[in-house]
């Protein structure tokens, strides 16, 4: 696992970044009391995920999209997993929103009530893996090695968020048990008014036309890159320590795995694609001229 594996966690099988990880209420995740309208977005990393905590942030927040609030992103729609020591879940207004990396199996039991709403974003892999190289690498400094040898622990699942093809099978095959919504990274991208709706219908959300032109407005990537409430980058020095460097928002663009995969690695990626995902039923893009 190399430099990697002093900085990962493992409980029941599923790797968590060690360092803001506050292990007791890990243990207890299943006896999280849950209310009947939160709302989870659940990612595997690098998919998306600071992307839809702006896209709830706006859509529950008129504060936040005239831009009169203050009050950041990842404090509108903290990790759950990683929360802040600092801060009470149970002592947050309803509707409470969270975002998760967690794989089904560690969710709180209460979301099988399917009276409070998830929302899962998936992306397509070969881009999450860049996405993920680089941030490991340039960001957080968890990584000093090649592509290649990052390829190969992703592609074994020993990094944060386990392995890939686990978590998207895994919440797919037990959709029944929740109230969930499937939503692709690309299809946001391509069509951010249109899924922004989709979103609003599902969480049942009625919108003005001025709410909605303010929302697809403020979360488009370029917006968010430079916005200092919606990026995260203020939290790399605190989180990461003074050599991290980048950005949180890098690219967010669709096949820049185009641009890092050789013939061979992507010869390879695809044989494990199509040997693990054989018969699943959610659609892929793999470049952005794709319909």
């Amino acid at each position: 696992m190399g430099d990697m594996e002093k900085f990962l966690f493992k409980f029941k099988g599923y790797y968590f970044n060690r360092s803001p990880l506050d292990i007791s209420f890990v243990e207890n995740l299943d006896n999280f009391e849950i209310r009947e309208n939160d709302v989870f977005i659940v990612t595997y990393p690098k998919s998306g995920t600071i992307w839809c905590q702006q896209l709830l942030s706006l859509i529950y927040s008129e504060e936040h999209r005239t831009g009169t609030g203050k009050l950041e992103t990842m404090d509108r729609v903290p990790f759950f997993e990683y929360k802040n020591p600092e801060m009470d879940f149970g002592e947050r207004p309803s509707p409470r929103l969270f975002s998760t990396h967690l794989p089904y199996y560690l969710v709180p039991s209460g979301l099988k009530s399917k009276t409070s709403k998830i929302i899962y974003v998936y992306r397509n892999p070969k881009d999450v893996l860049c996405s993920y190289f680089h941030f490991a690498k340039n960001v957080t400094s968890h990584f000093t090695g090649t592509f290649e040898e990052f390829m190969k622990q992703f592609l074994g699942g020993r990094v944060m968020g386990s392995l890939w093809f686990d978590h998207i099978k895994g919440w797919y095959e037990h959709r029944s048990l929740f109230n969930i919504q499937f939503m692709m990274y690309e299809e946001i991208k391509k069509d951010l008014r249109g899924s922004v709706s989709k979103i609003c219908k599902f969480l049942g959300k009625e919108l003005s036309e001025v709410d909605m032109d303010a929302i697809v407005r403020k979360a488009t990537f370029e917006n968010m890159k430079y916005d200092p409430l919606a990026n995260y980058d203020n939290i790399i020095a605190t989180g990461y320590g003074p050599n991290a460097k980048g950005h949180f928002l890098r690219k967010g663009t669709i096949g820049d795995w185009k641009n890092h995969l050789t013939v061979e690695q992507n010869e390879r990626f695809d044989k494990i694609f199509q040997r693990e995902m054989k018969d699943f039923p959610l659609e892929f893009i793999w470049d952005m001229n794709e319909d």
